[in-house]
């Protein structure tokens, strides 16, 4: 008995059947554990670049505002324009400048070849305020630090609108912008006025919430 069990177990060891089952049950363990590890490492990449920042050459302004357009981009991914909002199928995701634009053509090298929202992305400009009726059928619209004597006006001119509001002088975000984007120690980050998405119907990811600066409405500053 004993001399027959011992060549059972060795005829199951070397049984080409369960060596194969077991080959493949171990190659699907090992697939499902790199698919893991890589959408982890994804995830954690992405978040990384949020919290840290990204860095810019801080001797040229063009270096700056590059880096500001590609977070643009990246914001753009996590917010929800309500239905009806962008127009037909075939309208473009328009982004535009208000005042005196900082970006040179660094908005026009970001977006182009890029989609937001299922659309292509166009980049329009309106050097002077008193054109602004035109500029309502935006998307996005940063405000330039050259129309700072002019926030509430300008900011509400976009009252009843879903346009995201973008800004990078000091307090803008608090003035009723949506967001607000912030120098830290070489580094490219963001301020978001919650209430301000809200009046625009605009629903902001959970996610790009956490990441951000979260700023409120400041009654002394006025909101739009």
């Amino acid at each position: 008995m004993g001399a027959k069990g011992a060549r059972f177990s060795k005829k199951a060891d070397t049984d080409p059947r369960t060596s194969t089952a077991q080959s493949v049950i171990t190659q699907n363990e090992i697939k499902r554990s790199l698919c893991r590890t890589v959408a982890m490492t994804i995830l954690v990449s992405l978040l990384s670049s949020f919290l840290t920042g990204r860095a810019y050459p801080q001797t040229r302004q063009a270096g700056e505002y590059q880096v500001k357009a590609e977070v643009l981009f990246d914001i753009a991914k996590f917010v929800d324009w309500p239905d009806g909002s962008l127009g037909s199928p075939q309208d473009s995701f328009t982004i535009c400048v208000i005042g005196q634009d900082p970006f040179g053509d660094a908005l026009d090298k970001t977006f182009a070849g890029k989609t937001i929202s299922d659309r292509t992305v166009a980049v329009d400009r309106f050097p002077f305020v008193s054109n602004l009726a035109a500029s309502r059928r935006c998307q996005i619209a940063f405000i330039s630090s050259s129309e700072k004597n002019h926030w509430r006006d300008v900011i509400g001119a976009f009252r009843g609108t879903s346009v995201l509001l973008v800004g990078d002088s000091d307090g803008f975000a608090a003035s009723g912008g949506a967001i607000e984007f912030l120098l830290d120690d070489g580094h490219v980050r963001f301020a978001i006025n919650p209430e301000a998405a809200d009046r625009a119907n605009l629903k902001v990811s959970s996610k790009l919430l956490s990441l951000a600066k979260i700023v409120h409405d400041d009654a002394a500053k006025g909101k739009g």
